[in-house]
């Protein structure tokens, strides 16, 4: 699967690690797996409800999340938010 970052989520990550370096390579880390098997269980990858139907989140921590769009036809995850689990819900 290939990963996309829009400008949005760029700006919101940036402002993220500025607060949380110490998680820059828990988050390297899980991107990797992501791109690998987005649904592997240490990520904990799940569809989200209700206005965030269309939508999934996968961990980042036990306090942190992240929420992405999966294009299946295009084996690309759009990357959507980051933050924690009150900020991105």
């Amino acid at each position: 699967m290939r990963l996309v970052k829009d400008e949005n989520y760029q700006r919101k990550e940036w402002k993220f690690f500025k607060k949380h370096s110490h998680l820059v390579d828990k988050y390297v880390e899980v991107l990797t797996k992501l791109k690998i098997n987005p649904f592997d269980s240490s990520l904990q990858t799940h569809k989200l409800k209700g206005e965030l139907k269309e939508f999934y989140s996968c961990s980042l921590t036990h306090d942190y999340r992240i929420i992405c769009i999966f294009l299946i036809q295009d084996e690309t995850i759009v990357l959507v938010d980051i933050g924690s689990h009150n900020e991105v819900y």
